[in-house]
């Protein structure tokens, strides 16, 4: 009995073979490793010498412990935030973990409290020393101007969070944005023309009137009129709405792989459009139309009460 006992205690040098093999599948897997992938790679490795090796690890503060759906997750913790956490309780360890899995789009007070089961007042307070330390930030978020989300310090926020390039200190910058579909509108409008000044087949005219999103966005950022940097996808989100105002089509070809532009092998392509006559009313209905109808409610990102397309038609 005794030498089951000894067999089952890891040799120090054993026990450095076992860590250093957890701490590579921890690499191999940065979102996380579950028992049943250590035992699946060491099957011969012995539950108490597991436990043992997975113990020392998370007291010595090189693995972090999580909880999913699926149970227990042992993850490599980062040694630059290892090293700033280095002195906190437990308590605020928590708190760290829990807004560095929140990631980019930040996580309210609300659910940290639900998620650490603390005291509100213990949340604050450990939120305040964590930004005094400058390991988090809080962010204003535009979906609800008066919360904030918290996320690590040096972690650059989602879209959602900070509106993107049409917002500035959560204030819609509306004239920006026309500004920007004027002059998207004039770049094809030009294309078109010169397509048309052409003198070729209608079919050549009609196809050389077209331009891809990143053609649009290099003659914006050559006009030098953002003080922010736009990428393609901003650009495409206002040639979308010159779409949706029946100024613009696109159409999808297909496009080698690694194209300027292309995704998945597929390029879109944008050109200006002049209607023969005006739509009636009734067709100009903004939510006849809108390619976003099912996402639109009060309170929501998308509302009735803050629709420019719906403002404008019952100005007319």
């Amino acid at each position: 009995m005794a030498d089951a006992k000894v067999k089952k205690e890891c040799d120090p040098a054993d026990a450095a073979v076992i860590e250093n093999r957890i701490k590579e599948l921890c690499i191999q897997f940065p979102q996380g490793i579950t028992d049943q992938v250590i035992q699946n790679d060491m099957p011969h490795l012995e539950p108490t010498q597991r436990a043992m090796v997975i113990n020392k690890l998370l007291s010595v503060g090189q693995l972090d412990l999580l909880r999913n759906s699926s149970g227990l997750l042992y993850r490599m913790k980062d040694a630059q935030s290892a090293s700033k956490m280095k002195g906190s309780d437990n308590q605020e360890k928590l708190v760290y973990q829990i807004i560095e899995d929140a990631g980019n789009k930040g996580i309210w007070t609300r659910d940290m409290r639900f998620k650490s089961n603390l005291p509100l007042t213990e949340v604050n307070k450990i939120l305040k020393n964590l930004e005094s330390k400058k390991l988090i930030k809080a962010v204003k978020s535009v979906a609800a101007s008066k919360k904030k989300v918290y996320m690590l310090y040096n972690v650059q926020p989602d879209r959602s969070v900070t509106g993107g390039a049409w917002y500035s200190d959560q204030d819609f910058e509306s004239e920006f944005v026309e500004v920007l579909n004027q002059q998207c509108f004039k770049f094809l409008q030009s294309k078109a023309e010169v397509a048309r000044d052409s003198k070729q087949s209608p079919m050549i005219q009609r196809n050389s009137s077209f331009a891809t999103s990143h053609e649009v966005w290099k003659y914006i950022c050559e006009l030098g009129i953002s003080k922010v940097d736009l990428s393609m996808e901003d650009i495409e989100t206002i040639l979308n709405t010159l779409i949706y105002d029946g100024k613009v089509e696109m159409t999808i070809i297909a496009a080698k792989e690694g194209t300027v532009g292309s995704v998945d092998g597929q390029m879109k392509l944008f050109r200006g459009v002049n209607p023969i006559i005006q739509p009636t009313g009734l067709v100009k209905t903004p939510c006849g139309l809108c390619p976003v109808f099912d996402e639109c409610h009060e309170g929501g990102e998308i509302s009735p009460s803050r629709c420019i397309y719906m403002t404008e038609w019952l100005n007319f």
